[in-house]
């Protein structure tokens, strides 16, 4: 008798946790679409980029020596990622930021691929790659994201975007 209170204890509790985990879920704002949704709403490029983990090569994307002003969003899901008074010229070839609009929108791993140890950076809404974070930036961060252009759109605008708060 005791063993099957445990089980139904033990059970009760697994589904509680399963339960509140889906609500946790539920209450984000995260994009989940299948892969054929994505294809259809992605070119090659960004699909390869931001769904495959994929690198556009060096000074081949649209916004790697861009200057207009504006904010760069997340090609998958519109999320405003990037200033443009954060954008600077890194020398490496795509579009380099030195902060994003806030500290949620991006969420950092750990990438191990290619025989180096990086920290890749992605939306923090739909999951999609955007490139890699490294500590080699300008003031005031010392950051410098290394973004595919094929991972964002810009929102142009006629005078510099408002500062949000930075944490």
């Amino acid at each position: 008798m005791k063993v099957q209170i445990i089980a139904v204890l033990l059970a009760s509790m697994a589904l509680s946790a399963c339960a509140k985990e889906e609500v946790k879920k539920m209450g984000t704002n995260e994009v989940v679409k299948t892969e054929e949704e994505w294809k259809e709403q992605l070119d090659d490029m960004q699909y390869h980029v931001t769904r495959e983990k994929g690198t556009e090569r060096a000074y081949t994307g649209k916004y790697w020596n861009h200057k207009e002003l504006g904010i760069y969003a997340c090609v998958c899901c519109g999320t405003d990622l990037f200033l443009s008074d954060t954008k600077f010229d890194s020398g490496c070839g795509w579009p380099s930021y030195f902060k994003p609009v806030d500290n949620q929108v991006i969420t950092e791993n750990r990438d191990t691929t290619a025989g180096m140890v990086r920290i890749e950076v992605v939306c923090t809404k739909c999951d999609a790659h955007l490139g890699h974070v490294f500590p080699d930036g300008p003031p005031p961060t010392g950051l410098r994201y290394c973004i595919n252009s094929a991972s964002i759109d810009l929102r142009k605008s006629s005078e510099p975007p408002k500062e949000t708060a930075f944490e």
